[in-house]
Order: C-alpha cells, then structure tokens, then sequence
C-alpha cells in the first residue's frame, strides 16, 4: 500500500490519537491536530516511547479558530479524518438550545467548513479521501443525547450528500460509525448535565439521566478493536462506505430504523405506569 500524507483532526485524545499512532507504525506521514497545546505533551510522549517523531507532525488545531484553519489548510494531504467531535447531555425538552447549536457547530458545520478547502485542492488533483468519524449515534437515537444523536445524523446526510457529489470526481468519501468504546467521550459527555441542571426546577428525573450514564459506562468496548480497524480502513482505496464497529451494531442500527417506521406515537398515561 502507498504511503499516504493523512491529516487527523481532534488527534489529542481518544480514537483520533489512537489511529495518529497507529497509521504513523505503519510508515503513513501524520499530521495531528490537537484541540489544545496541553494535548501536545502527552502525545509527544506518546510519539517518543513508540519512536515515531520521524512520521507525525503536531499542529494546534481546533476547528472553530480561523487562525487554527488557515495554518492546516496550507498542508497537501492525501487523506482528511475529520474527528474532532464533542457531546453534551441531558433532555432536549428542557436543556439550553445553545447547548445543541454548540454540539451543531463542532460537530457538523466546523466539520464541513474545515474539510471544504482539502476538498477544492482534491477536485483540483483529481484524487484524495475524506473520512468522517461520526458514530452508531447517528444511525440510532438514546435518551438524554439527543443533541449528540441529531449532530451525528446531520453529518451522516452531509456525508451521504459528499459522497454522491464527489466520487465521480475521483474522490473517496467514507464514514467510520464507533458504538460506545472507552476513551472516556462517552463518560464525559454524561457528566455535561451536571453544569446546568437543576432537580429543583426541572421536570426530568435526575436518577433517570444517571441510570442512562451508568448503563453506558458499564457497556463500554475496548478502543483497541476501534482503533486497530480505523489504522486498517483509513488508508485503503476501497472499502464500504460505513465502517460500524462492532460489527453486531450495523445490524442494530438496521433493526433500530426499521423500527421507527412502525412505532406509535401513543403517549402514556403516567397514571397507569
């Protein structure tokens, strides 16, 4: 396989700084951005214990900061991995609308902006990739991550639409959709609740929220299988437009869509529950 020039947003943390290393292993050129400087640290210790300085580049990026975008949209990529992401929690009747145009803007229209640059100059060469790390999230909905499930299936339409716009033009386009694997997202995400809500003053149950996280917490998957797939994937020319992992999730999310078709919209009486 060519050795690809891949540049991985949100590289500090996570999956993204999983897959940073584990395609710069394999003799890729990586370019990592990180949200934050402190991030730079820890990954250069990371880089240095696995004696990869030769094959990733660290640059500060966070997505929503013009300066950020300019400087990464002078390099030459072969391969953009849109993964910067972020989550909040907690129910959308009741949570601030300007937590959900936060969790819109990262996650959906920062994404879209920052990739639209990479895609001119790929057109122009006739050649290049775009991977986007969306999530089961977006194919499926939970209760109390509904502004994280409706920034997710945003992208996937965004991406669907990429996808048709762009491959007669000789561009890859392709998602990467993770289920709940533990790199502490998921458990952070949870906690976001916690800076608004107030039992005293909302109708939602705060065991209810609670229950939800610890079901989530307790249902997590090694990020290694993640991971080790996202190295595998992201490089190749040709592969399925979805990667789901784990693979029992793609026929859930399936199942799940199939669902909605036939779902009442009957409310309870609470009387009777």
């Amino acid at each position: 396989m060519t050795k690809k020039t891949i540049l991985i947003t949100g590289a500090g943390s996570g999956l993204g700084k999983g897959a940073a290393l584990g395609l710069a292993a394999k003799g890729h050129k990586i370019i990592a951005g990180v949200h934050k400087w402190e991030q730079k640290s820890r990954l250069l210790e990371d880089i240095k214990k696995a004696g990869l300085e030769d094959n990733i580049q660290i640059i500060k990026l966070n997505i929503l900061d013009p300066m950020d975008c300019q400087k990464a949209w002078e390099y030459d990529i072969d391969i953009l991995v849109n993964n910067a992401g972020i989550g909040h929690s907690g129910p959308v009747s009741e949570m601030p609308v300007d937590l959900i145009r936060e969790v819109m803007e990262t996650n959906v229209f920062s994404s879209l902006e920052f990739a639209q640059p990479f895609i001119k100059k790929m057109v122009k060469k006739g050649s290049g990739k775009l991977v986007f790390v969306s999530s089961v999230a977006g194919l499926t909905t939970s209760p109390y991550l509904g502004s994280y499930n409706a920034s997710k299936h945003a992208l996937e339409s965004i991406v669907q639409s990429l996808r048709d716009e762009l491959t007669p033009m000789g561009i890859s386009v392709a998602t990467i959709n993770p289920g709940p694997y533990d790199t502490g997202f998921n458990d952070r995400m949870y906690d976001t609740f916690t800076q608004w809500f107030d039992e005293d003053y909302h109708f939602t149950s705060r065991k209810n929220i609670e229950a939800a996280a610890k079901e989530m917490a307790e249902n997590q998957f090694d990020p290694k299988e993640m991971i080790d797939k996202m190295v595998e994937v992201i490089p190749q020319d040709s592969h399925d437009f979805r990667t789901i992992l784990p693979t029992d999730f793609a026929a859930m999310c399936k199942e799940y869509q199939e669902n909605q078709y036939n779902v009442k919209s009957d409310a309870v009486d609470p009387s009777k529950k």
